[in-house]
Order: C-alpha cells, then sequence, then structure tokens
C-alpha cells in the first residue's frame, strides 16, 4: 500500500498574516475555507511539492511557530535564496554541515558556504515565517538510489526540466569528448541521464 505525505500542518497567530506570507512566496493557495469565526482552515502548497501546507484557527493545538525544520528540496540553492528575497522572505546564508550530508539540530556545526564539493544533499539554507515556524532547504540534484521510482520519472515545472537538460547537455559534452565521437543518439543518451539522475539509478557513462 503506497502511503504518501499529503498535508503538514503549520501552527500560526495569525491566519492572515501567515496567508499573505507564504503566497507572496509563490505558493499556490488552495483553499481558504470558515465554517464560522471559530475555525478557518487555509491550504497553500510549494512549487512543485506533492504534498501541501496547512494553518488557520483551531487546525491545531500546537504553539503558534512550533513548527521547525521542516524541510523543502530545490536543484539550485543560491537561485532558491535570490527567490526568497525577493519574494519578502529574509532566507539565512547558504551553509553545510561540518561533520557530513545532513546537518546538526539548530546552528550547530554549520559552516558558511555551500558543500565545498556542491555534492548533492549536502547544501543548505534557512528561512522562518511571521511566528518563527522555520523551513530548511536542501539542494539535491542526485537522488540516492531508491528513493525515487524510474518509472515515474516527471519534473514539476518548465525550470526545473531546463535544469535537467542544462546538467544532461554538460554531462553529454564531457561524454562525446571521452569518446572523441558525435554521438547521433544523444536524445537517448539524455533522456537516460536525467531519469537515472533523478531516480538514483546508474547513470549513462
Amino acid at each position: 500500500m503506497e502511503m504518501k505525505l499529503e498535508v503538514v500542518v503549520v501552527p500560526v497567530s495569525d491566519v492572515d498574516r501567515a496567508k499573505d506570507f507564504y503566497t507572496a512566496l509563490g505558493w499556490r493557495l488552495d483553499a481558504d475555507v470558515a465554517t464560522d469565526e471559530n475555525f478557518r482552515v487555509v491550504q497553500v502548497t510549494p512549487p512543485g511539492s506533492p504534498a501541501s501546507v496547512i494553518f488557520g484557527t483551531s487546525v491545531t493545538s500546537q504553539t503558534p511557530g512550533s513548527a521547525q525544520g521542516l524541510h523543502l528540496v530545490v536543484d539550485d540553492i543560491d537561485a532558491a535564496r535570490d527567490e526568497l528575497k525577493r519574494h519578502g522572505a529574509d532566507p539565512g546564508d547558504v551553509f553545510h554541515d561540518a561533520g557530513g550530508v545532513f546537518h546538526h539540530a539548530g546552528t550547530d556545526a554549520r559552516v558558511p558556504g555551500p558543500d565545498p564539493r556542491r555534492s548533492s544533499y549536502g547544501s543548505f539554507l534557512s528561512f522562518s515565517d511571521p511566528d518563527g515556524n522555520s523551513w530548511i532547504l536542501q539542494e539535491i540534484t542526485n537522488r540516492l538510489p531508491g528513493r525515487l521510482d524510474p518509472t515515474t520519472t516527471a519534473f514539476s515545472s518548465a525550470a526545473d526540466l531546463a535544469a535537467a537538460l542544462r546538467r544532461a547537455a554538460a554531462a553529454h559534452g564531457a561524454h562525446e569528448a571521452r569518446t572523441g565521437a558525435a554521438d547521433p543518439d544523444w536524445p537517448d543518451w539524455y533522456a537516460r541521464y536525467m531519469v537515472g539522475e533523478q531516480a538514483g539509478t546508474e547513470l549513462p557513462s
């Protein structure tokens, strides 16, 4: 049986302020429903995300601002930071962890700048909503094996597809330089590379 994450609940103190903040980031407004003055549900979805975020009145008993370390995945951490700033968020600087791929709790062991090898899963940044609920962005450009089903590879936006095509083009250029010959079957090579990169399966050499 498949079990897919559908909704994350974020506790907020001012529903309209939270709604304005998240929609200003470009998150899709899916619903804003109030049955009476004591119950209201707002649902937004980050671009390209299969899971949504809800907040509102009488939605959760959690303390506003207590949601910490919620993760979003991007394929370009620097571009993501620039976009957040343009849309009114106040992201921190890009960082990597002193001890490896994932990051410590809080701000422990944060090293300024992206992962020096720019390895997938290794670069992060953080931002918070007006209540202090914190989000972490993690740069992933190449999935580890088993994370995605290669038969259901998909791209969430034209920008994501274009970025994948650019990476495939760069890798294919290196492939042709190694072989010393033009590859007439480059569309097939691109396709194998893009699917393999996203699903974490073997890449063409």
